[in-house]
């Protein structure tokens, strides 16, 4: 299989006040061809650095990142945005819809951003949100829609330009157990068909779903070790246990 993204010695720090904060801590990622990653941890782990490095939000602080043929690090806030448009689709915990526009309208905009003629970016963004499963929504906006209904349009509207890799960021964190089944379902039809996904929870019964599992705490990836998975399970019982006492 096709190896579509390659991190090597990956390292993002941050200046806070007079002292440097590690964020990720040389982290190797390779990611093949249709493949379902699914990258595990939590809150504060570096997963959400991760996913902005991996979607062209932000450059690592050195390492070498290549995504399909392209190196990144080094490239400038126009270079990045290019890329980005090109090979990634987003998928959010929020949806991100604007709310003015109706299903097909917010399914079009990354082609109106493409310059895609009019015509054509109709029928493809039709044909996108019949492929989700919503034909007869095409004229509601997101508050005419369930939350399962907006995330649907999000994903149509990630997979319209045809990325190399969809990138979901917590994408059942917003909606009920029964609906996060079923586009978790949609999650693992789109892989079957052969998309690239890479998917940060902090829910690991949301990343068994992915073919494959890298955890990652305090800014380290890893792909199976038991005190690793200890660690993992105690950071998330304290964050349970902060979020119960608030």
């Amino acid at each position: 299989m096709n190896t579509i993204l390659e991190m090597k010695n990956i390292v993002k720090t941050y200046i806070m006040g007079e002292e440097e904060q590690v964020v990720l801590n040389n982290v190797d990622l390779s990611v093949c061809q249709g493949e379902f990653i699914s990258v595990l941890g939590p809150s504060g782990s570096g997963k959400s650095t991760l996913m902005n490095i991996v979607g062209c939000l932000d450059v690592p602080t050195s390492g070498e990142y290549v995504l399909n043929g392209n190196e990144v690090a080094g490239l400038d806030e126009n270079e990045l945005s290019e890329l980005r448009n090109k090979e990634i689709g987003f998928v959010f915990q929020q949806f991100q819809l604007l709310p003015r526009l109706n299903a097909l309208q917010n399914v079009e905009l990354p082609l109106i951003y493409a310059g895609i003629p009019e015509k054509q970016r109709k029928m493809l963004a039709k044909e996108m949100l019949e492929k989700v499963g919503l034909a007869d929504k095409l004229k509601n906006r997101p508050n005419q829609l369930s939350g399962g209904q907006q995330q649907r349009v999000a994903i149509a509207r990630a997979l319209v330009t045809e990325p190399t890799i969809l990138l979901a960021d917590e994408p059942t964190g917003a909606l009920d157990q029964k609906t996060g089944v079923q586009i978790m379902k949609l999650f693992k039809d789109l892989h079957n068909e052969g998309k690239t996904i890479i998917m940060i929870t902090h829910d690991e019964k949301i990343a068994r779903h992915g073919s494959r599992i890298v955890k990652i705490l305090d800014g380290k990836l890893s792909e199976g070790y038991e005190d690793f998975d200890n660690n993992i399970n105690s950071a998330t019982d304290i964050i349970k246990g902060g979020a119960d006492n608030a």
